[in-house]
């Protein structure tokens, strides 16, 4: 077994790209699964050696790719302590948030032959869980959307105190304004859209959920990663 920084082997980079990855699944079976699109644009594909279903609707595959594209960056340094995956009623309130709670050790110790594989394996039985969470979970209102919100740690959010926050609208047209929340704990929203300034602050709304249920999916502990996957889902949707 051998210790290892998170510097040696680029080893922060490595860790990036097999959550990079795993996000990009993860989000497109939650918008399957929670059926905040139609079932005829996904198509079954096969990952981590499990069946999923994957959107092949041009616009939102841009729009996740390019949001992901831009926590990468995060990811390597070690700076994302929360992906949250948010579903919106028709007045753009929360009704679901799938919280990946990330935490990746400053020292690793790890063997060659179990680098990824086990971490896979484990990523595996996430998917497997995500495939079946509607059966804990109550139907949502019709109409929704979704967003992706990145909870930084402190450090990554004072950098990005030195930008200007700007408005933008998402694919779906939706205006954005964007205000300071109330604690250390920030979340910034990405919407893929400007490539040289890709974040702004979230709503408050988009954050916090008054008094949710708190549905808990699946924990996983690596050498080189730990995971945990809940859902926060509001006690009356409207359906």
């Amino acid at each position: 077994m051998t210790t290892l920084t998170r510097q040696d082997l680029n080893f922060g980079q490595v860790v990036a790209d097999v959550l990079s990855e795993f996000l990009e699944v993860a989000v497109h079976l939650i918008l399957y699964v929670r059926e905040v699109y139609p079932i005829g644009i996904f198509q079954k594909r096969k990952k981590y050696n499990v069946p999923v279903q994957m959107s092949c609707h041009p616009e939102l595959n841009q729009y996740i790719q390019d949001t992901l594209h831009c926590v990468k960056p995060l990811l390597e340094k070690n700076d994302v302590e929360k992906v949250v995956v948010v579903i919106l009623d028709k007045e753009h309130h929360p009704v679901e948030r799938f919280v990946f709670e990330i935490t990746q050790p400053p020292l690793l110790s790890i063997s060659s032959e179990s680098l990824l594989s086990h971490v896979e394996q484990l990523l595996r039985a996430f998917i497997l869980k995500i495939s079946v969470c509607d059966a804990v979970l109550d139907n949502n209102p019709p109409g929704c959307t979704f967003t992706v919100l990145v909870h930084t740690r402190e450090a990554a959010t004072r950098n990005m105190e030195k930008i200007q926050v700007i408005k933008v609208s998402d694919i779906l047209g939706h205006l954005i304004v964007c205000e300071k929340l109330h604690s250390k704990d920030w979340a910034v929203q990405s919407f893929g859209i400007f490539k040289d300034f890709p974040w702004i602050l979230a709503d408050e709304q988009d954050v916090h959920m008054h008094d949710p249920r708190l549905i808990p999916l699946k924990t996983m502990t690596s050498d080189i990663l730990k995971m945990q996957l809940y859902v926060e889902e509001r006690a009356h949707k409207g359906t």
